[in-house]
């Protein structure tokens, strides 16, 4: 979207031979004001009022609570919204080309403010749409958003470059903040999964036992020893005690993995480097949650 001008005039220094610049600007989104403390961030709480005029919008769609999550599909990629560029003096090199990615942080979300304006796939925003910004994940691709606290997921399409707000790692459309429930806060902690063309759709629910169908944001796994934490039956019970291991074992780090295999939806933490390595962290969990992740060599 548009860079207020003194924001394009510093951009446009910073900027040089680094490619193209996202069409929005770098700022906040409709974080609220003032920027988050170190425990509000961590609580996803931000208090007070909408950055300037963004926020909900005055007439949203009649059916809003149930626009379905976007569809993944194969689509060719924008070159010129994944070149390399800077934004406020940082450099970042978007993907080339859609691959598993995990990551793990602050989302937020932007609303009436840029709501028709170009994203920096050159597409108009739609506030109502299921979309979102990231960084460096590839336009346009699609990425399954888990909020942590709650366990909802949803799908986005990834068509526009932000956030650049520290501490942030996705911008959601005001959309899909709505969906995953943060509206009211601003921002929330979440994990994001790249979706792979072609795969099958997840979910999340507390301690099941083995059993479950085939899902989407189900990435390929690269070759290592993992723990398997759990194979559920149902999508939501999978996604679900994987928010309740993330939120319970705060030391955790490594990433979880979704798997549809024979049927189930499976957990499987990793990859690590040696059985000890994987073996060591199964005895912690053990200690911890009670239960004993199962060892898997791919």
């Amino acid at each position: 979207m548009r860079p207020r001008p003194f924001v394009a005039a510093l951009l446009a220094v910073l900027l040089g031979a680094c490619g193209t610049l996202p069409r929005r600007a770098p700022e906040p989104g409709s974080a609220t004001v003032p920027a988050p403390s170190r425990q509000s961030a961590a609580s996803g709480a931000w208090g007070g009022g909408y950055y300037k005029n963004d926020g909900p919008g005055a007439n949203p769609p009649p059916d809003f609570a149930s626009i379905p999550d976007a569809r993944p599909k194969v689509e060719p990629l924008d070159p010129a919204a994944n070149r390399p560029y800077q934004a406020l003096g940082r450099e970042y090199v978007p993907l080339t080309r859609v691959q598993p990615f995990h990551e793990r942080g602050l989302a937020s979300w932007y609303g009436r403010r840029y709501n028709g304006l170009k994203t920096s796939s050159g597409e108009r925003y739609d506030m109502y749409a299921m979309t979102a910004a990231h960084p460096v994940l590839p336009i346009p691709s699609y990425a399954r958003v888990t909020d942590l606290a709650n366990g909802r997921s949803v799908v986005v399409r990834i068509n526009d470059r932000g956030p650049f707000w520290p501490g942030r790692i996705i911008d959601l459309s005001y959309a899909a903040a709505y969906k995953l429930g943060f509206i009211g806060t601003g921002s929330a902690m979440v994990e994001v999964d790249s979706i792979m063309p072609g795969e099958t759709q997840l979910a999340v629910a507390p301690l099941a036992a083995p059993g479950a169908p085939p899902s989407a944001g189900v990435a390929p796994e690269p070759s290592g020893f993992y723990l398997q934490l759990g194979a559920f039956s149902a999508r939501a019970n999978a996604e679900s005690f994987r928010a309740r291991v993330y939120r319970e074992l705060a030391w955790l780090s490594d990433a979880i993995h979704v798997i549809a295999s024979d049927g189930l939806f499976k957990l499987h933490l990793g990859p690590y480097r040696t059985p000890d390595q994987a073996r060591a962290v199964a005895a912690r969990i053990q200690a911890e949650l009670n239960f004993k992740p199962v060892f898997v060599v791919r």
